[in-house]
């Protein structure tokens, strides 16, 4: 099936490529795809892997046909999570990476995720945009000799950087539900087990594009169910989830309680900081308070910088930060190309879990008082921007700080938020935290909630 000119620009968005299967995004708009990467930067070599659905063989096909009819060579990696992408493409010093993937969105989708040399990500302000005008003209450059395809295992590479991460010597026998989701975890669990004194209790660990146990989606309250129940039934010392591509990991305490992204990125902080103090550590604008005293605690320098991986990544080059974390369960890590993992995070939360001795509970819980959250809570209105605005006039002149990193952020001794329209829907998202005052908390989310509903 063709697809329009029309229906090819939606399956371009501000980070990635990601449509519905056939009608947004099919093989015949992998090719091109493939063809306007290799028109936009002219690589030599370059790794495609791809995540467990049923169209991501045929996407990588296609793509890597692409990328050969103008002399690329293409290193086929075959099923991995997206961050073994971002390894590869750095360890082996190549061009670029391609990733096929659509993360959680539903089966039948599908989509794509890019790098350059040094696993530098490709989004739309650094290149996307430019491989989408491409194909809409058809001003591809011009055939060459055709590359080839090679089938290289990168896993055993993968792993041993994944295990420089912790020292397994200090780890305890921590009891640890692992939910793959069916998706690109599993392989690598296996991998990574024989080398770690760990009790591994995987569920669903077989990747399978049918998702028979549903989309591995984490985030959503109605997915932590089957983690939380097995945490509770096997009496587990942490839990964790993946989603579908694995560049995400989730965290549950060893009573089944789902833990908010946010605090994790305070812990990670100061696992690194314990041995790299005055390091540099960049964190995006949503929430911000707890990240700050816990890097600032540790003798680290806090670097606030706009959500999104691509932003993430450029500061903390920028800063040669040693880590990076977002609310959103994206980690990163300065050791791996500045990119993004699911793997070391949860490494280093059972690092922490063995030398600390105390349940994970009795760690986040003081956390939690100290700074309360709303979670990020979603609200269509007709023009995110409008509303932004209006909202902004009702707090001047009230002794509140503005902050425009990402959106809008008002601050007061008390509490703060940050509202941020978002990028590919009219949606705008608030976040609200509070400095040991969940009453107030909670007063000023419904407020602000009401301020949203009235300015849309």
């Amino acid at each position: 099936m063709t697809v329009s000119q029309t229906e090819s620009l939606r399956c371009f968005k501000a980070y990635d490529v990601r449509g519905r299967i056939p009608d947004e995004f099919n093989e015949e708009m992998a090719y091109k795809i493939g063809r306007a990467y290799a028109t936009l930067i002219s690589p030599k070599k370059v790794c495609i892997g791809r995540d467990v659905r049923l169209s991501s063989e045929e996407i990588v096909a296609a793509t890597a046909r692409g990328l050969n009819a103008h002399g690329c060579e293409v290193i086929d990696i075959g099923l991995c999570p997206t961050e073994e992408i971002y390894f590869v493409t750095s360890h082996l010093k190549l061009d670029g990476g391609i990733m096929v993937t659509a993360s959680h969105n539903p089966m039948d989708y599908n989509g794509m995720k890019f790098v350059r040399e040094d696993s530098k990500p490709i989004s739309a302000d650094t290149g996307l945009k430019d491989m989408e005008r491409i194909i809409l003209r058809g001003d591809f450059a011009p055939h060459a000799a055709p590359g080839r395809v090679e089938r290289v295992s990168s896993e055993d590479a993968y792993v041993e950087r994944l295990l420089t991460y912790v020292d397994p010597r200090r780890l305890r026998k921590l009891k640890v539900i692992m939910n793959c989701g069916n998706g690109c975890a599993g392989p690598i669990l296996e991998k990574l087990e024989p080398h770690l004194p760990l009790e591994f209790i995987k569920l669903f660990p077989e990747p399978d594009g049918t998702f028979p146990h549903g989309i591995p989606n984490p985030i959503l309250p109605e997915n932590r169910g089957v983690t939380a129940k097995a945490v509770l039934d096997q009496k587990a010392d942490l839990g964790i989830a993946w989603d579908g591509d694995c560049d995400r990991c989730f965290f549950f305490d060893e009573k089944g309680e789902f833990l908010e992204g946010y605090y994790i990125v305070g812990f990670l902080a100061q696992a690194f900081l314990k041995t790299h103090p005055g390091q540099k550590i960049v964190h995006d604008p949503r929430l911000t308070w707890n990240t700050i005293e816990m890097v600032r605690d540790a003798g680290g320098i806090p670097v606030q910088t706009k959500a999104g991986h691509a932003f993430i990544k450029e500061r903390m080059r920028l800063e040669d930060a040693i880590y990076g974390g977002e609310m959103s369960a994206h980690h990163y890590f300065r050791e791996f190309a500045y990119c993004d993992s699911g793997m070391i995070p949860w490494l280093l939360m059972a690092q922490t879990l063995s030398e600390e001795n105390r349940p994970l509970s009795e760690l986040i819980q003081d956390r939690v008082k100290r700074y309360p959250v709303s979670g990020e809570i979603n609200r269509q209105v007709s023009d995110p921007h409008k509303a932004l605005q209006k909202i902004e006039e009702q707090f001047k002149g009230k002794g509140a700080q503005f902050d425009y990193t990402d959106g809008l952020s008002v601050e007061f001794d008390t509490w703060r938020f940050n509202l941020r329209p978002s990028n590919t829907e009219p949606v705008i998202r608030l976040n609200v935290e509070a400095r040991g005052d969940k009453t107030l908390l909670d007063k000023k989310t419904e407020k602000l909630l009401e301020m949203i509903q009235s300015a849309s």
